[in-house]
């Protein structure tokens, strides 16, 4: 018998895992942010020192799960487990990032929804007794993102106003079967949905569903409105999405938009750097999550967030197919309060 699942999809934690460090190292575009000052580690040079886009992601990874640990006070041999993935095609950013960690590892792919998924595996891990520590990290990178997915940089081609700015950077938590929090709490896992939505240059449209869907799920199974928490926040919807979400509570008689933020319009100000739509990308809400959220946590600012990273299950295959675009969020509801 399922002892810790409540309502259609949620688990809850009986013993919930805490936030014992996390860190995000970003890119120069993020840096100029609103949010630079709760990055860890900010970098001028996209190729971080290396010779491709693909091996920066890499060294990406490396800096936050470095910085996370050492915010733990922890080292490699201390964790028993870490939950990584990235955009690239098998996962590269991240399993390049962890090879010479000698921990052992899942490869997780949920897209832009990466983070919330490995941290609710690890959370869940944890939680189910197979592991004391464990860490959850995710990343992107604009240019590795852009010759997957688009085009390379050198063709130069225009992007819609619906278009989101992939973000360039990774973010890392540890967590462990004990500390002081903030805690994992609930995890509401997503459902694959579909809305029809062909334009890959439109995700907030094609991810709004699914966030609608995993959001109003976790409240159900819950019994609770969204005042139950100070914050809920997706990732990344961008303005197109996020406007969506709203207007489907709104239907509902909900209103969402007074606790609604996005990880996508939290890291850029798109009244003065060219990013269109907001940001996106397993970085984005990964290193919103590890610096912003979680530092004001922390601080007091909040006791209770629901953090739900979305994503789009495309490939460039399915989409030269005509395919129309599948999404998914996962939430995960983090407190201050065991």
């Amino acid at each position: 018998m399922a002892q810790k699942l409540i309502g259609k999809q949620t688990f809850v934690m009986q013993n919930p895992p805490s936030f014992a460090g996390h860190a995000c190292a970003v890119g120069k575009k993020e840096g100029d942010g609103p949010l630079k000052n709760s990055f860890d580690f900010i970098t001028q040079d996209a190729f971080f020192g290396e010779k491709s886009w693909e091996k920066a992601e890499s060294a990406f990874v490396k800096k936050a799960v470095s910085l996370a640990l050492s915010k733990a006070s922890l080292s490699n041999s201390d964790i028993n487990c870490v939950f990584c993935g990235d955009l690239l095609n098998q996962c590269v950013g991240t399993t390049f990032g962890m090879r010479e960690a000698e921990i052992p590892m899942f490869g997780v792919y949920g897209a832009c929804s990466t983070m919330a998924e490995s941290l609710a595996l690890a959370a869940m891990a944890i939680d189910g007794g197979f592991a004391d520590k464990a860490l959850a990290v995710t990343s992107s990178h604009f240019c590795s993102a852009e010759r997957q997915f688009r085009t390379p940089l050198e063709y130069g081609g225009q992007r819609p106003p619906s278009a989101q700015w992939t973000v360039t950077g990774s973010g890392a938590a540890v967590l462990t079967s004990e500390g002081p929090g903030p805690y994992v709490k609930f995890v509401t896992p997503g459902k694959t949905v579909d809305n029809g939505t062909t334009d890959a240059n439109n995700m907030g449209a094609a991810m709004a569903t699914a966030a609608y869907d995993t959001i109003r799920t976790h409240l159900e199974d819950r019994g609770v409105g969204p005042e139950a928490y100070d914050l809920i926040v997706t990732g990344d919807l961008g303005l197109v999405g996020s406007k969506i979400l709203c207007d489907f509570f709104a239907a509902d008689g909900i209103d969402l938009a007074s606790r609604h933020a996005d990880c996508g319009l939290l890291i850029f100000d798109r009244d003065r750097q060219d990013v269109h739509a907001g940001g996106s990308g397993c970085g984005c809400s990964a290193s919103v999550l590890c610096g912003y959220l979680l530092n004001g946590m922390r601080e007091g600012r909040w006791q209770n967030i629901l953090f739900t990273a979305t994503g789009a299950l495309l490939s460039p295959t399915t989409t030269q197919q005509g395919e129309s675009i599948p999404s998914i969020a996962c939430a995960v509801a983090i407190s201050n309060a065991r």
